[in-house]
C-alpha cells in the first residue's frame, strides 16, 4: 500500500476539489470493495470535512464475473427499483457523488459481448433519471480512480502484483498532483488554465473543426451558441467541483447532424470489460455509416447499436499531446486517464450544460439544437503527435487550432 501520507492527502483532495464537499452534505461513494482502505480514509476525512452521512455503493468485479457467468439473463437486465430509488433518493438530497473507477479492463472479455451490452443497455435505462443530476450538473460529482492488483498488472505486466500495484499509485500521485506539496493549491492553478483556454474558445466560437492525422478526416460543426467546459464545474447551486481527476480537456459538443468524415482510434477503448482496438469510424451527416476494429469488433457494434443516438457524437475534447499522462508513455486501459492524454471524442449523450440554455430544454428543443441524447457516453481517444486540427470561422475563414497534437493558438491575444 502507498505511502498513508500521501493517500490521506489524495483523499482530501478528492473531497475538497472533486466534490467539493460542504458542512452537513451527504457523501455517495461508488467504491471497489478491493479498494476498501483507501475508501475508509475518504470516509473518515469527509466526517472530518462535517459530512452529515456517508454512504457506499460497494463493487466486486470477481463477483459480478461470477453473475455474468452464471445467473441467468434475466437477472442481469433486471435493474432493481429500490436501487435506483436509492440513488435518486440521495440525488434529491442534494448529496455528493465520489466514484472511485478502478475496473480490470479484461474482465469480462470471455463474456458473450451481445449479453453484455444487454445488460449495460438495461441499466443505462434504469439510471436515466438518475444521470439528470449529474450530466446537467445538479450535484457535485467527481470521477478517480485507485490501483486494483488486475489494472496494475495490466500496465505493468512485468511486476508482480504488490509491484505492480505500487508502481501505479507513484504515477496516479504525480498525474493528479499529489505529489505537490499543495495538491488542492495545485488544481486551482490547473484550473485557472484550463480555464483560460475555454474562454478563449468560447469567445471565437468557431462554425467547425476540421481533424486531419493518419486515418483521420473528419469535419465536426459546432452548433451555435455551444460552450467549451474544462476543468472545474458549477453546480445549479453555485458549487465549484471537478468532475474528473485527473482532467487535461477543454470540451464541447458537436451539432449531431454536423459530422462528417472518417476518424479513427489511437489507443485502446476499455468498454464494458472487454477491450475495442485499432478501431475507425465514418460518419456521414452525423451518423455512424461504417466501422472497423481489429480487437473488439462485436463489441463495438453492440455499442453502436445500444440505440439511435449511440451512432452520434455528444462531445469534443481538446488535449494537448504532451499532457501528464501522454507524457508517461503509458497506457492504462482506463478512459479516465487515457481520454486525459489525448484529444478525444464521445459516442452517445451530450451534456446538455454544454449548450447556451441546454439545460433547461427539454428533449425536443434540445434535438433542435443539435443536441445528442443517448443512453450511453463512451468517450474514446483520437489524439496524436501527428494531429491537425483546423477552426472555421463564422465568416468562412480558417485557422490553426492543433498542430501536430500540441495548442496552435496564443490563450493570451
Amino acid at each position: 500500500m502507498a505511502e498513508l501520507k500521501n493517500l490521506e492527502k489524495y483523499a482530501e483532495l478528492a473531497l475538497k476539489t472533486g466534490v467539493n464537499l460542504q458542512k452537513n452534505q451527504t457523501l455517495m461513494i461508488n467504491a471497489p470493495i478491493e479498494g476498501a482502505d483507501f475508501t475508509r480514509i475518504v470516509v473518515r476525512k469527509a466526517y472530518e470535512l462535517g459530512a452529515k452521512n456517508v454512504h457506499i455503493n460497494w463493487a466486486d468485479d470477481e463477483i459480478s464475473l461470477l453473475k455474468y457467468e452464471n445467473a441467468p439473463e434475466e437477472v442481469l437486465t433486471d435493474v432493481p427499483q429500490w436501487h435506483v430509488d436509492k440513488l435518486v433518493s440521495f440525488a434529491k438530497e442534494g448529496a455528493a457523488v465520489l466514484s472511485i473507477r478502478s475496473t480490470n479492463p479484461d474482465l469480462l472479455k470471455d463474456i458473450d459481448a451481445g449479453k453484455v451490452a444487454r445488460a449495460s443497455k438495461a441499466n443505462a435505462e434504469a439510471m436515466k433519471e438518475f444521470r439528470q443530476y449529474t450530466m446537467n450538473d445538479r450535484i457535485p460529482w467527481s470521477i478517480i480512480s485507485i490501483p486494483t492488483g488486475d489494472w496494475a498488472q495490466k500496465i505493468f505486466p512485468d511486476q508482480s502484483k504488490e509491484e505492480a500495484m505500487e508502481s501505479l499509485w507513484q504515477q496516479i500521485f504525480k498525474i493528479v498532483r499529489v505529489d505537490k506539496e499543495d495538491p488542492v493549491a495545485a488544481w486551482d492553478e490547473h484550473n485557472a488554465t484550463l480555464r483560460k483556454a475555454r474562454e478563449f474558445l468560447n469567445r471565437k466560437q468557431y462554425k467547425k473543426l476540421v481533424y486531419k492525422a493518419p486515418g483521420t478526416d473528419i469535419e465536426l460543426e459546432l452548433p451555435k451558441g455551444h460552450i467549451w467546459k474544462g476543468g472545474s464545474a458549477k453546480t445549479e447551486k453555485g458549487t465549484d467541483f471537478n468532475p474528473n481527476m485527473p482532467t487535461e480537456e477543454v470540451f464541447t459538443l458537436p451539432d449531431k447532424y454536423g459530422v462528417n468524415g472518417t476518424v479513427s482510434s489511437t489507443k485502446p477503448l476499455n468498454y464494458g470489460g472487454n477491450l475495442i482496438d485499432g478501431f475507425s469510424l465514418t460518419f456521414e451527416n452525423g451518423k455512424v455509416v461504417d466501422f472497423q476494429a481489429d480487437q473488439g469488433y462485436e463489441t463495438l457494434k453492440h455499442l453502436l447499436d445500444t440505440d439511435e443516438g449511440a451512432r452520434r457524437l455528444g462531445e469534443i475534447a481538446l488535449v494537448p499531446h504532451e499532457s501528464p499522462i501522454s507524457q508517461s508513455g503509458l497506457i492504462f486501459y482506463n478512459t479516465l486517464y487515457d481520454e486525459n492524454a489525448s484529444c478525444h471524442i464521445a459516442l452517445g449523450k451530450a451534456y446538455p450544460t454544454s449548450l447556451e440554455g441546454g439545460s433547461q430544454m427539454d428533449d425536443e428543443q434540445l434535438d433542435k439544437h443539435g443536441v445528442n441524447d443517448s443512453l450511453t457516453h463512451v468517450d474514446f481517444m483520437i489524439g496524436s503527435a501527428e494531429l491537425d486540427i483546423d477552426g472555421v470561422t463564422a465568416d468562412g475563414s480558417t485557422e490553426p487550432v492543433f498542430r501536430k497534437g500540441s495548442w496552435a493558438l496564443d490563450f493570451d491575444a
